[in-house]
């Protein structure tokens, strides 16, 4: 099957939907299938799929940009530069399926009209970053549409099964990385016996990264270590050092690298509260730590037993769950392990696949 995967982050950033697709990417190239990918970053050895690099702006260029409807944020005009590359490399008859996680412009380039009566090859839309293109009717988003939709978690296949050719199919981890390990806390300069809580989050609203210093400070000699960037970064570091001067620490680190990250803290800390998936949780599983969240349901369909999870937004609440599980984690690393097991690439993958063959069956008329 000849299958493309379009996204602006790819080989750039990685960030949880640029790591889903280039995940899913390999492991299906690993079986035989046909897989190009078209992104903005440059080339990365050893991948067993094509790659085609186009020219994108990145978003941090667009912070202070004005927003209006389909530009409505920094990562709609990002995306907007990169579509224009993508219809120029795009050859609709080149591919059996086409996929992608961003609208508007990469949805509509993937999806534009055909000249010379070719045939477009099926969509599948992906709800990396929410299922609100399917949802919405307003605005840019009434002209959303795809020939599949792959629903991340039980949410939005709720939401979406009566509407769109669905498919349940969650994020993974790879677990040939991201395991239990030595840890080494020299090589990101912490100190080796001071308790670290570790956040992997884009300094924007919705990660509420300020909740996450504020319960983290009211922990005596509790480190708290945040693993990105974001517009916020200076009204977080102005926070903790109010807060938890000398305890607090903002780094950004390597894809590579990201595994030695997890097993160099004692406690994942997350609270986005409207993520679709959050691939972090899956990788600090499969490292053995404690996952600590917000009680939604959502969350717990992720990490199962295997978190502690705060029953509100309360800071004391949120507080307790973070003590707890710097007492307790070490006792629960092997459930936390075995969670994750369940989400391996590889069989992630093989959704997809399936999944793929589905709608370009139903496209061609043909039993599925």
């Amino acid at each position: 099957m000849r299958i493309l995967f379009a996204l602006a982050g790819l080989h750039r950033v990685a960030r949880g939907a640029e790591v889903a697709f280039l995940s899913v990417a390999q492991e299906l190239a690993k079986a035989g299938e046909d897989v190009t990918l078209i992104g903005s970053g440059p080339e990365i050895a050893g991948r067993l799929y094509r790659y085609i690099q186009v020219g994108a702006v990145p978003r941090e260029r667009f912070e202070r940009f004005p927003k209006f409807p389909a530009l409505r944020s920094d990562t709609a005009w990002e995306e907007l530069t990169f579509a224009a590359g993508l219809l120029q490399q795009f050859e609709p008859r080149n591919f059996d399926v086409t996929v992608t996680c961003a609208y508007p412009f990469t949805n509509w380039a993937l999806r534009r009209p055909n000249i010379g009566r070719r045939r477009r090859p099926p969509h599948v839309f992906v709800t990396q970053n929410g299922d609100w293109p399917a949802q919405s009717d307003e605005a840019e988003f009434r002209f959303f549409g795809c020939d599949g939709l792959v629903c991340i978690n039980p949410d939005y296949l709720e939401r979406n099964r009566d509407k769109y050719h669905c498919a349940l199919i969650p994020n993974g981890v790879d677990t040939e990385r991201f395991h239990p390990g030595l840890r080494d806390r020299h090589i990101f300069d912490l100190e080796p016996d001071a308790p670290v809580v570790l956040m992997v989050s884009a300094m924007i609203p919705s990660k509420n990264v300020a909740s996450g210093i504020d319960a983290v400070s009211r922990i005596p000699d509790a480190r708290l270590v945040v693993a990105g960037d974001g517009p916020l970064r200076d009204d977080l570091r102005a926070q903790a050092d109010r807060l938890m001067p000398g305890r607090y620490r903002q780094i950004q680190v390597s894809p590579e690298r990201m595994p030695e990250l997890y097993r160099a803290a004692d406690v994942f800390l997350h609270l986005s509260k409207d993520e679709s998936f959050g691939n972090v949780y899956v990788e600090a599983l499969a490292c053995g730590l404690p996952v600590v969240a917000y009680d939604l349901p959502r969350t717990r369909w992720i990490v199962g037993e295997a978190g502690m999870l705060s029953p509100s937004e309360n800071p004391d609440e949120l507080t307790r769950a973070i003590s707890r599980a710097l007492v307790e984690g070490s006792e629960r690393s092997e459930a936390s392990v075995a969670r994750a097991s369940g989400f391996k690439w590889e069989e992630i993958a093989r959704q997809y696949r399936s999944f793929f063959e589905d709608v370009v069956g139903q496209r061609e008329g043909l039993p599925v």
